[in-house]
């Protein structure tokens, strides 16, 4: 028997391949009834350049630095939320906003995040973007995409950006 989908972890990395996977996310939301975490992560800064000694004073100053650009993000995902929603509901109709249980915004690595954050939010599956750059073994998968296929134990939807001959257009929805 197929577990039943109750939590969708969508991952985004704002760009405009995550927002087409947002249409996935929505869609397979409604048809289960299901919520959806949705998860940015910020990249940590690096702290030491090999010919700079750092001080606690410089690291206190990253550190806001970071907490910055993570509230940046997280107020950017909130109110582009509401434009997302209303394209989407053009595209699948509505609800859209009521299916977002949670928006996330952690410091961290893309990969572990990912699939910490699937397991602490009980989510059921993954929903994730890719750009589908790279060589050889990253022809078809980002790297991101790739490593959290490979990793996780629980079923991951990967979607490509569509190719130029759909006429997909995010921008103009």
């Amino acid at each position: 028997m197929i577990p039943e989908i109750k939590n969708i972890l969508y991952a985004t990395d704002l760009s405009k391949n995550s927002s087409y996977a947002f249409l996935y996310a929505v869609d397979m939301a409604k048809r289960h009834k299901a919520k959806i975490v949705i998860l940015h992560v910020v990249r940590p800064v690096r702290y030491m350049d090999s010919e700079e000694i750092i001080s606690y004073r410089t690291l206190e100053l990253l550190d806001e630095a970071k907490m910055v650009e993570q509230k940046k993000d997280l107020e950017e995902i909130k109110s582009n939320l509401q434009m997302f929603c209303e394209k989407t509901e053009k595209q699948v109709g509505p609800p859209c906003v009521e299916l977002v249980s949670k928006i996330l915004v952690p410091i961290g690595y893309p990969v572990e995040e990912i699939l910490n954050t699937a397991d602490k939010e009980g989510c059921d599956t993954l929903v994730l973007g890719t750009h589908g750059k790279g060589f050889l073994k990253h022809t078809f998968l980002g790297s991101v995409a790739e490593a959290v296929l490979a990793r996780s134990r629980k079923p991951v939807l990967v979607i490509p950006l569509p190719s130029e001959k759909t006429n997909f257009d995010w921008d103009k929805i």
